[in-house]
């Protein structure tokens, strides 16, 4: 079989800059030897005016008119993110050291080695890729994150501003929201606008983890905690620099809910087996599909621990409140579906818009994204998005079916654990159990 012709990256282009003719000429062969492409100018000024944008500048420090510094200055205006390399003399290093907390990527003094250079050049240019590799890839969070903040009516307007507004902050903050509305979204967005961007975000789904492995895996082990443990951080310490996101916070083990409340306190962890505390630097911000102060009333969420979370909230926006905003997050389901398919983007017409904006949606986002990726790829027809026809049931039994369906679901999520599902539901334990008792639920 032959083999498939392999894709080739051109070389890295460096603009070479130096008003001395013969040395501008040996850098120029130097570089072109070791593979570069790259292209020589006798002034700042020339090089400016290239209509072409290289990976790389070299410039000398000293030539007349426009000197390295003047170039420096001008091309952070025009590309900021391009690396920049100075050629100084002896006497020039002081201005070099300005150069750099100017923006420079590095600078050399001459007499310089030839294969120190190709080192800096090459570090440079390593450098220039992970910036824009980070850049690709706050880029692809922020579209990811957009469609929670996508729209034009007021719910999302000020969910935005809110966003704005708390992200620069040092507060912990608890996200509010029906299930489906884009809660951890707005948590990513919450973290990719703070000071804490380029920390680590952690996520952890309280209602996920068996309560035997739910404080391991927060608070992190030490060798001989238990048989066969090691050194291990938990969640707590892996989010320090950063943010700890906790979905479904009103799931977490009582026992547990007390141990964070002293962490958040003194901003340290202790891990299982040992008594040194741990300094922890770190936002938390805590999801919720219920309103954590009703359950403090009845005991199943303590109070001081949703005091000490609570100073500052968002109510995350149920999609039936965005009116005509529903039909422009379908659209960008829809592209976003249609091009990951390779596919053409259908049509939506205005009566399908009707239809969308008339739907109830209780499964807001994450239902309204299912329903726009089947449209995109054509396994349903547009009559999906249709209102569902009017129940011939009494109110009582549809809201009595809608509660039965939503005790299964959150015990099933909970592996029958009656008291956590309670804690997630909302209610008190014995109501809890006594509509498992009054419609028959019985988990398999």
């Amino acid at each position: 079989m032959k083999d498939e012709p392999q894709a080739t990256l051109s070389p890295p282009l460096i603009h070479v800059v130096d008003d001395d003719g013969d040395h501008l000429a040996a850098l120029c062969d130097l570089l072109e030897a070791r593979g570069y492409t790259v292209e020589g100018f006798s002034s700042a000024e020339s090089a400016y005016d290239s209509p072409v944008t290289p990976d790389l500048v070299i410039s000398d420090l000293r030539m007349p008119g426009w000197d390295g510094l003047d170039l420096l200055g001008h091309l952070r205006v025009r590309h900021p993110d391009l690396a920049v390399i100075l050629l100084t003399g002896h006497g020039d290093v002081p201005h070099a050291v300005s150069a750099m907390r100017l923006g420079a990527e590095d600078f050399l003094e001459k007499p310089y080695d030839g294969a120190h250079l190709i080192a800096v050049i090459d570090r440079a240019l390593r450098n220039v890729a992970t910036r824009a590799e980070v850049t690709r890839l706050r880029a692809e969070l922020n579209q990811k994150s957009q469609a929670a903040l996508l729209g034009q009516s007021a719910a999302i307007q000020e969910l935005r501003e809110r966003i704005a507004a708390l992200a620069p902050l040092t507060v912990d903050i608890v996200v509010t929201g029906e299930t489906g509305t884009g809660k951890e979204l707005a948590a990513r967005a919450l973290h990719e606008a703070s000071p804490r961007r380029d920390g680590p975000f952690i996520a952890i789904n309280c209602a996920a983890l068996p309560e035997a492995l739910f404080e391991i895996e927060m608070f992190g082990h030490v060798a001989g905690a238990f048989p066969g443990a090691g050194d291990k951080p938990g969640k707590l310490e892996a989010a320090t620099g950063g943010t700890l996101v906790l979905d479904e916070i009103e799931a977490m083990p009582h026992t547990l809910q007390a141990k964070l409340l002293r962490v958040l306190e003194e901003r340290g962890v202790v891990r299982l087996g040992e008594h040194q505390m741990r300094p922890l630097d770190l936002r938390l911000i805590a999801l919720s599909r219920v309103d954590l102060k009703e359950l403090t009333l009845d005991g199943t969420f303590r109070p001081e621990l949703y005091f000490r979370i609570a100073g500052s909230g968002i109510q995350m926006p149920a999609l039936r409140e965005t009116g005509n905003d529903i039909a422009l997050i379908f659209t960008h389901f829809v592209t976003q579906a249609a091009r990951r398919a390779n596919l053409p983007v259908p049509p939506i017409d205005y009566a399908l818009r009707q239809r969308l904006m008339r739907r109830p949606w209780p499964g807001n986002m994450r239902e309204l994204r299912a329903v726009a990726e089947r449209y995109a790829l054509n396994i349903e027809q547009p009559d999906i998005a249709a209102a569902p026809p009017v129940s011939q049931e009494s109110l009582a039994d549809r809201v009595a079916a809608f509660e039965a369906r939503e005790i299964r679901t959150t015990l099933e999520r909970c592996r029958g654990n009656t008291e956590r599902a309670a804690q997630v539901l909302g209610m008190a334990r014995r109501t809890l159990s006594d509509k498992i008792h009054r419609y028959g639920i019985r988990l398999d």
